[in-house]
Order: structure tokens, then C-alpha cells, then sequence
């Protein structure tokens, strides 16, 4: 159970960090840079997506948010204990993987209240899109960094053949 030597796992980080940095809110980034640039029908197509997506989550968030939140924590601290105290490295990667994918989930309910609480539309919308889009790339950086230190040390502690 070799995660950190394993390509796979590389790939799999490299590709969740772009997906989430490119779907800003469910919305594709693309999307709001050509609404932003051309106007018009993409627009309207930005707005209602955005509209929809924040409406979904702040409902997941109202129903079962307690729920979530519990099975969340349950779940990272299992993953922590189980890769940090017992050293079981597969739980170590699927943690970095996680743990920081939390914080998106929260920031993304957090610009969506934002977003639904200011009525965002236009210029305003763009502008809170971008900054959470920073924002995850900003955790994205830091979390494979981390990973990537982590990754290193745990190949170069146990060796070529795990021993």
C-alpha cells in the first residue's frame, strides 16, 4: 500500500486541484471569463448556473449540514490517526487529499451565503468568483506542497523497497 511512490496518486492530486480551481461554485471558469469578456447570452448563462449551484448548496448546507459536518470530522480524524499514530500511509495519503478539499467545501458554502446574501450579479459576481477562485488555488499550493514534502520524506525514510 505504497501511496506517496506511486504515480497514480501523483495524478490523481495533479488532476483534483485543477478541477477544483477550474469549477468555481459548479460553475466553469471559462464560463465567467467569456461572460465577463462578451457579455450578452453568457452572462445570463453564468448568472443562472451561479443562482443554482448557491441555492443547492445552501440547502445541502441547511438539511443535512450537522450530519455532513460530524461524518467529516469522524472521517479526517480516523484518516489522521490512523496515518500519523499507526503510520498506515495509505491513510496519510487519502488525509492530504481530503483535509484540504474541507476547506474548499467550507469556503465554497461560506461565497455562497456571501453571493446569495449580497444578491452578487455582474461586476460584483465576477469579482467574488475570482476571489474564491484565488483562494482555492492559494489552498491547492499550499496542499501540494505539503503533500509533496511529505510525500519525499516518507519515500526516503522507508526506502526503495519499504523496508
Amino acid at each position: 500500500m505504497r501511496s506517496f511512490s506511486n504515480l497514480w496518486f501523483w495524478i490523481a492530486l495533479a488532476v483534483m486541484w485543477s478541477t477544483a480551481s477550474h469549477w468555481v461554485l459548479g460553475v466553469p471558469y471559462d464560463l465567467v471569463l467569456r461572460a465577463r469578456r462578451s457579455g450578452g447570452d453568457a452572462v445570463t448563462d453564468m448568472e443562472d448556473l451561479v443562482r443554482i449551484n448557491v441555492k443547492r448548496l445552501l440547502y445541502i448546507g441547511r438539511m443535512s449540514g450537522l450530519w455532513l459536518a460530524g461524518l467529516s470530522c469522524f472521517t479526517l480524524t480516523g484518516l489522521a490517526l490512523l496515518g500519523f499514530v499507526y503510520w498506515v500511509e495509505i491513510a496519510q495519503a487519502v488525509f492530504l487529499l481530503l483535509a484540504p478539499m474541507t476547506l474548499v467545501g467550507l469556503l465554497s458554502l461560506n461565497t455562497a451565503r456571501l453571493i446569495q446574501d449580497e444578491g452578487a450579479t455582474g461586476e460584483q459576481l465576477y469579482k467574488r468568483l475570482f476571489r474564491h477562485r484565488i483562494s482555492i488555488q492559494i489552498i491547492g499550493m499550499v496542499s501540494i506542497f505539503v503533500t509533496a514534502m511529505w510525500g519525499m520524506y516518507t519515500n526516503l525514510a522507508l526506502g526503495p523497497l519499504g523496508i
